[in-house]
């Protein structure tokens, strides 16, 4: 496991207003400025900020060590295997009703959704329009 990085403000070993000895006061900024190099990435400059930072890449695509398979119809439900994930793609709620009955029926996993709720509180029948 990676040691946690601590991201500090640009300025912050000028200035004790800004944390030089003050722990609480050692808090991030995003650095602005035309000529700023954090803001512009370069090399050894201090990291700045940004999503997925530090992330181990070779996870990428599973999901408690399982793998994640893209799911668009039933069809693509029966090459998932038993140490894959289902993951729905973009997929109506038709569609998507069909795809959770049968792979309850195969009992396979399917990522971040409740199966037996969601099968019960979409598959209502649409009330008439007057």
């Amino acid at each position: 496991m990676k040691s946690k990085i601590k991201f500090l403000r640009r300025t912050g070993n000028r200035f004790s207003k800004l944390g030089r000895g003050r722990k609480k006061k050692q808090k991030w900024r995003n650095p602005t400025g035309r000529h700023n190099k954090m803001r512009a990435k370069e090399r050894n400059y201090p990291a700045v900020v940004s999503i997925g930072y530090g992330t181990d890449k070779s996870d990428r695509g599973r999901f408690n060590g399982k793998k994640m398979k893209l799911v668009f119809n039933v069809k693509d439900l029966e090459s998932v295997g038993k140490d894959e994930v289902a993951l729905f793609g973009k997929i109506g709620n038709r569609k998507k009703i069909e795809v959770l009955k049968k792979a309850k029926e195969m009992k396979i996993n399917v990522h971040g959704i409740n199966i037996e709720k969601f099968i019960k509180v979409k598959s209502k029948p649409a009330k008439e329009k007057k």
